[in-house]
């Protein structure tokens, strides 16, 4: 003979409303507590593990969970729903020891049949992971607001002095749009490291690969690898480009007859920490006039803009078949 079960349902005397509604509360996490008019705490479950003992929030109320400006605001609100009829949330604070943990809130009246507001429902859900989100996204944004400013000032400062020796719009054009990819280039080396900055090696890479493909046995490297601040990354970057362009147009890297030597020193400064020195020594692949050279050799990025950017100093000599420069950048500027 074949047996049937009745489905689980409201007429099976097995299932149990309440502790089903009461297993949904835990599983969700809520904390669901009704007071009077009075501010009497009649019922409270799900309360969280690091909350009061259930005994002193019914005898004590609110006070049992909160205290100073907390607690008022939270009376002055459930007060203000007994008064109005209007459901409010609010998120509050609880300290679990000297931690706090916040909780949204929710207080809805309960209004009969003709508006009499006997109690009120409460229920409280912790968002102390959103919170914390929130104010990891808040300090994000600040922190890009701050480096975005930076960059633009770098990029007016570049425009300024672009502008200030081009003989032409088509001139400072070239010019400046090289400055800017030369800008993006070691940008994307300090947004890949999260802000950190960027290895000198890398900075030489990027800078140099439109003008020299591969170990290229024209470029000699020597000395040590060093791991540049965001600021210094971007205008050291720049200074290489700065040289590499020059060298492409006029340099070693215009012919196969030259060679450039790339060196990176560390020395210790009394009382200061270490100071890096960046030399670039490069020999012409032809003779020329070093004063005739100057307008075209020189640049205010690599004397001005870039050591009054990185608190360094720079020395930069042109002569009949060589170009020096150097950089000096201080141990503030870079990472150990």
């Amino acid at each position: 003979m074949m047996t049937t079960r009745t489905p689980a349902g409201a007429s099976s005397p097995r299932f149990d409303r309440f502790k089903t509604m009461l297993r949904g509360l835990r599983v969700s996490g809520m904390c669901v507590f009704y007071q009077d008019r009075d501010l009497a705490v009649l019922m409270l479950e799900n309360a969280p593990d690091f909350w009061p003992p259930r005994h002193e929030v019914m005898q004590h109320g609110d006070r049992a969970i909160f205290d100073g400006p907390v607690l008022e605001r939270i009376e002055a609100t459930k007060r203000s729903v007994l008064a109005g009829g209007q459901t409010a949330r609010l998120e509050v604070p609880v300290l679990n020891g000297a931690t706090p943990r916040w909780f949204e809130m929710t207080v809805e009246p309960d209004a009969d049949h003709e508006g009499f507001i006997n109690g009120l429902f409460v229920t409280a859900v912790e968002i102390t992971d959103m919170i914390h989100r929130e104010q990891v996204l808040k300090t994000l944004l600040r922190e890009v607001s701050h480096r975005s400013k930076n960059l633009l000032a770098i990029i007016q400062s570049i425009a300024m002095q672009t502008a200030r020796f081009s003989g032409s719009l088509e001139d400072f054009l070239l010019k400046f749009r090289g400055r800017i990819q030369s800008l993006s280039e070691s940008q994307d080396l300090v947004t890949n490291s999260n802000w950190r900055g960027a290895l000198f090696s890398e900075l030489v890479d990027k800078q140099l690969s439109r003008y020299a493909l591969g170990a290229d046995e024209r470029i000699h490297r020597h000395g040590d690898d060093c791991y540049l601040g965001p600021n210094a990354a971007l205008h050291v970057g720049l200074a290489i480009h700065e040289l590499a362009v020059n060298s492409a147009v006029y340099g070693a890297l215009a012919s196969h007859s030259g060679d450039i030597s790339i060196t990176v020193s560390k020395r210790a400064e009394n009382g200061a920490g270490e100071m890096i020195t960046v030399v670039w020594d490069e020999r012409l692949s032809r003779r020329i006039k070093p004063d005739a050279a100057a307008s075209r050799f020189g640049s205010a990025v690599l004397e001005k803009v870039v050591p009054v950017a990185v608190g360094g100093a720079a020395r930069y000599r042109i002569e009949a078949d060589t170009v020096h420069y150097e950089l000096d950048i201080p141990d503030a500027q870079f990472e150990h």
